[in-house]
């Protein structure tokens, strides 16, 4: 039987008989090394085969199926010529920026909620039934509506991967969830509804291209709540796909600066929302980001060409707007914390509030059209208290009004709404969330009519 002490064994005798064996003693030096040279040749092939013969113990140790059994002994040969000397080839040495690391991350959610609405009920597998969507709250409705809605569509899987690349790194991530797969499942029999892409980019340093949030958006300023989004009509709330360069100004000060996906979205008087797919430039955005202390500050700027097409010309318009955004923590050890964002624009409709109003609004006069922008202002504030390590709550008021062009202004537009809410999370352990909310919002049309909906939810996530 192979025992594994055979070749150091080997290995020594071979270089003590080299030196002893009397044939060598009567050679010179140079005789010497050359029939040393050749004997540990000879050498580095018996170990090969030494090796081989291990492998074969050891995969029958296991119950594998073993090589064939070496033909002979082991034993140490006459030492051949120079000439005819092999080794087993070496092992090529691993690329640089090979075998990319790789993370998967996520949650499992799920969401519970009674609602009740004055103006009618929301209607029947739409988002404005999963969560708040203030453009949703129905207006005009013969009675009030309730309702109880539980899913899990909001479990999100996020996978990323990162790669050494000659002292950078280049990284990408895709990230997925099954709420914004508009229109793609049912509540009949098996709940069944399709993934939908949230975010999916690469990114090389301060390069990012692929799909992200908008650079016009702060996202550490928005607050934790049951809800999918939360003070949806008062914040910027886009995610596109992008080509973004952020570069650091100094140790609390960054640039980033994109180009973004433009899409114009018009309406007309007593006509609905369009979505027109005729832009000719893509969407422009700056962002400010200061760091102090564990404060942060963002300010973004905006700015669109809006174009919509029509039968006998093109109409243009542009679109600006400024947000302002903060995350400013407090309390011992930070527990506490306020997030706010502050926004006002024209032409930037679909950027804000779930694109509550839309960017512009389009007259023909003629046989030729005209684009005029709507006006908007949107903000809100989110308090949070942190009570203990495993009980925390959130309180946040949310507002957003909309200035349409004058001989433009539709009775049947949202001219405004608002809402406000508050809730009590508790982890019992650290990757687990229980959370509960009340809502109430509010949408008015520039007709006055109004309509409200209350809103209590319970959530149960699980990150990991």
């Amino acid at each position: 039987m192979f025992s594994r002490k055979f070749a150091p064994a080997l290995l020594a005798g071979t270089i003590a008989g080299a030196w002893a064996t009397p044939a060598l003693a009567q050679q010179t030096d140079s005789d010497r090394f050359k029939a040393l040279e050749a004997r540990l040749g000879a050498l580095d092939a018996e170990v090969a085969e030494l090796r081989s013969a291990l492998a074969a113990e050891r995969a029958r140790n296991v119950g594998a199926v073993a090589p064939a059994p070496l033909a002979r002994p082991v034993t140490v040969a006459a030492a051949p010529s120079a000439a005819t000397v092999t080794h087993p080839p070496a092992p090529a040495p691993r690329p640089a920026g090979d075998g990319p690391s790789v993370k998967i991350s996520g949650f499992f959610k799920t969401v519970a909620s009674f609602s009740h609405t004055s103006g009618g009920t929301i209607a029947t597998n739409t988002i404005g039934r999963d969560f708040y969507v203030p453009g949703a709250i129905p207006i005009g409705g013969r009675s009030g509506g309730t309702d109880f809605e539980t899913h899990a569509k909001q479990s999100r899987i996020v996978i990323a991967a990162s790669t050494p690349v000659g002292g950078h790194t280049l990284s990408g991530l895709v990230e997925t969830d099954f709420q914004t797969g508009f229109g793609a499942g049912n509540q009949r029999i098996v709940n069944a509804y399709n993934p939908a892409l949230r975010r999916a980019f690469i990114q090389f340093d301060g390069f990012l291209a692929g799909q992200e949030w908008t650079n016009f958006q702060y996202i550490a300023a928005l607050p934790e709540t049951t809800d999918y989004l939360g003070p949806s009509e008062g914040t910027v709330f886009i995610r596109q796909s992008q080509l973004r360069y952020t570069m650091k100004l100094s140790p609390t000060l960054s640039l980033s600066v994109s180009a973004e996906n433009p899409a114009t979205m018009s309406a007309s008087v007593g006509g609905a929302l369009v979505e027109n797919d005729t832009d000719r430039l893509p969407d422009g955005t700056a962002r400010l980001n200061w760091k102090l202390g564990r404060s942060e500050l963002s300010l973004a700027g905006l700015a669109r060409k809006l174009t919509v097409a029509g039968a006998n010309n093109d109409a243009d318009a542009t679109g600006w707007g400024v947000s302002l955004a903060g995350k400013l923590p407090f309390g011992p050890n930070g527990r506490h914390d306020l997030r706010f964002m502050a926004t006002h624009g024209s032409g930037i409709g679909r950027y804000v509030g779930l694109n509550l109003v839309p960017d512009a609004m389009m007259a023909a006069s003629a046989g030729r059209i005209r684009l005029e922008t709507v006006d908007v202002t949107a903000g809100f504030a989110a308090l949070r208290l942190g009570w203990t390590g495993t009980l925390r709550s959130t309180l946040m008021a949310s507002y957003q009004s909309a200035d349409y062009p004058a001989g433009l202004v539709d009775p049947a537009a949202t001219a405004q709404s608002w809402s406000g809410s508050a809730n009590l999370f508790y982890s019992p352990i650290r990757p687990v969330d229980l959370g509960v909310e009340f809502r109430h919002g509010r949408r008015e049309l520039v007709s006055g009519a109004h309509g409200v909906l209350d809103r209590f939810e319970m959530i149960a996530k699980y990150s990991f």
